[in-house]
């Protein structure tokens, strides 16, 4: 089964940090994350630029409107995802509860949904209606 692991981080605090911590931090996530792509649990992965560069879409009275950056008060935003592939969430919370990020910020572990009934049944409905 997959799940998507959300890393959240504080951009002023891991800024803050000095370069030789980040540093130490990222080499034992990035060597963690090949433990993960060894046993098969790795199913992708990216890290996000700043949540300052964020471009959040709505649609507001029937089109669509852009806002600058991300719509929270909170001071953690979204770092990075980790997709992984994990026999339940049980599992899939053992292998991020040894993963080094945590210390730089909590992790979000949601399931797939799979879509492929979803999917089928709209394409059938589409299908008719052409």
């Amino acid at each position: 089964m997959k799940y998507i692991c959300l890393g959240y981080i504080d951009e002023d605090k891991w800024n803050a940090t000095p370069e030789r911590q980040r540093n130490a931090m990222m080499d034992e996530c990035f060597a963690y994350d090949d433990v993960l792509r060894k046993n098969g649990h790795f199913a992708g992965g990216e890290a996000l630029a700043s949540a300052r560069d964020t471009i959040t879409l709505r649609w507001r009275d029937g089109k669509v409107s852009t806002t600058d950056g991300p719509f929270t008060e909170t001071k953690e935003q979204i770092g990075g995802i980790l997709v992984l592939e994990a026999r339940d969430l049980n599992h899939a919370i053992q292998l991020m509860s040894r993963h080094p990020g945590v210390k730089a910020g909590p992790f979000e572990i949601r399931p797939v949904e799979d879509l492929a009934a979803m999917i089928a049944e709209s394409e059938r409905r589409r299908k008719e209606a052409s």
